[in-house]
């Protein structure tokens, strides 16, 4: 059990060196790359999206921007020019992804066929929490792997 947490452990902090030694190929490019292609998706008209099963949007706003609050939320964790962004990076990729999310939506009242929905944006929101766990977990995980090192 131990050499399988060790493994584990080790994966972690080599991905967490990657990512804070490779931060512009690995977490920047991808979200400016990510969020443009959200911008171009959210602009084509309904009309054109095919519909497979009912409440396909919702899922799809959910994973979107759980995609897109994981990004940001590296982003703003491994930027070194702002402490305060850093050390709250949680909370400011939150509030970034509930305005985003509010903007997008009245962003698409423009948009024919689309409509500003409160229930899209809730899903915004529920994902986007969805992604800014994931990046605490894994953060949180490399801490405690760090500290157990530190005290053998």
């Amino acid at each position: 059990m131990k050499k399988y947490q060790m493994r584990s452990n080790s994966f972690s902090n080599l991905l967490y060196n990657y990512l804070s030694s490779y931060t512009l190929y690995f977490v920047y490019i991808p979200l400016i790359l990510y969020w443009i292609t959200l911008f171009v998706l959210t602009t084509i008209p309904a009309e054109k999206m095919p519909i497979l099963f009912q409440n396909q949007d919702k899922i799809e706003h959910f994973i979107a921007y759980g995609l897109l609050a994981f990004l940001l939320t590296l982003a703003l964790y491994f930027q070194k020019k702002f402490t305060l962004l850093r050390s709250k990076a949680f909370l400011f990729a939150f509030i970034f992804i509930l305005a985003y999310g509010a903007v997008d939506e009245l962003h698409q009242l423009f948009v024919p066929g689309r409509i500003c929905d409160i229930y899209d944006w809730l899903a915004d929101s529920i994902g986007g929490i969805f992604g800014i766990t994931i990046v605490y977990l894994f953060l949180k995980g490399r801490t405690i792997d760090n500290q157990e090192k530190s005290a053998v």
